[in-house]
């Protein structure tokens, strides 16, 4: 095991080196692909699997090795990322888990670009292993450490890549996490225009922009952007949550149709949910929406219904 720190005020280096790995110190460069590259020229091993601090192997690590007898190829890695759903109250708020396929089992001399949300840079193909990730640092005691640190970063990285449309959804994505949801349109609508129809995160990009136009009261943008893309993401639970979601709001905003129109396709929303199913494979997707939180949705729309009509 490898530890590079780059400026820990903490026990970090003193348990690691406990738990039998070398560790070595790297003043903080201003760039997460550089402090990856310099762990990986110090490993000098054949392959390498890129863990961060925030994450741990959850399950499936036992595959590495055979995995690894292949050459020509990457390993993506399925990382389960928990965080705490939107909630009108402070507290209390009920964690969610999205699953991310993200390149972390690298064979020799492939290294990363990018300051932050960094990219493997590389064209060899990514193959998926059932191997997971937990990753605990978009809660929000973590994430309020890393409010400006983020930003920043990117925006340099847009100036040195204009328009490109993997720095835009990741801007999308922190102003998203700043509530910012008009600017976060707004990032996703510049991102999807340039985005390549088979990049592995437009699930993630589609869902988004979906739900911060929800957010930022955009509801006929929001349809539209659906009645466009429903071929496309017939498959998808996600797409379809969000659906029964922007349908409520579409209810709460046109009263007058919200019984004969948007109620039912909510309901309709969340049980196509249902029938399709989970779908991990699917970049971004958050667990249960396919199962339990559709569900419970329509308990409650049912619930409610039913006091209406009594």
């Amino acid at each position: 095991m490898i530890v590079l720190d780059t400026g820990s005020t903490d026990d970090t280096q003193k348990l690691a080196q406990q738990a039998g790995a070398i560790v070595h110190e790297m003043a903080w460069p201003g760039s997460f692909s550089e402090a990856r590259n310099r762990s990986l020229e110090l490993a000098d091993a054949d392959w390498n699997i890129v863990i961060d601090a925030d994450e741990w192997i959850a399950s499936g690590g036992e595959q590495l090795r055979s995995w690894c007898d292949a050459t020509e190829r990457l390993g993506a890695v399925c990382v389960h990322s928990s965080f705490q759903v939107a909630h009108t109250q402070k507290v209390d708020r009920p964690l969610a888990d999205s699953r991310n396929w993200i390149t972390r089992v690298l064979s020799r001399g492939i290294g990363f670009e990018g300051r932050v949300h960094e990219q493997v840079a590389s064209a060899l193909p990514r193959v998926k292993i059932d191997l997971h990730l937990g990753h605990d640092g978009y809660l929000d005691a973590q994430m309020e450490t890393k409010r400006d640190r983020n930003r920043p970063l990117l925006l340099l990285d847009l100036q040195d890549r204009p328009g490109d449309p993997y720095i835009l959804y990741q801007l999308g994505k922190e102003a998203e996490r700043l509530n910012e949801f008009s600017a976060a349109c707004g990032h996703y609508r510049q991102s999807l225009a340039g985005a390549s129809s088979t990049a592995n995160w437009m699930h993630s990009l589609a869902i988004r922009y979906l739900h911060c136009l929800g957010q930022s009261g955009d509801l006929d943008t929001a349809f539209t952007y659906i009645n466009q893309n429903m071929q496309r993401w017939d498959q998808s639970p996600d797409f379809f949550f969000v659906i029964g979601n922007l349908a409520l709001d579409k209810a709460a905003s046109d009263p007058a149709n919200a019984l004969r129109e948007w109620i039912p396709l909510a309901v309709a929303a969340w049980e196509r949910c249902l029938e399709i199913g989970e779908r991990p494979s699917l970049e971004g997707s958050v667990h249960g929406r396919g199962s339990y939180l559709a569900r419970t949705n329509l308990n409650a729309i049912q619930s409610q219904l039913s006091a209406i009509s009594a």
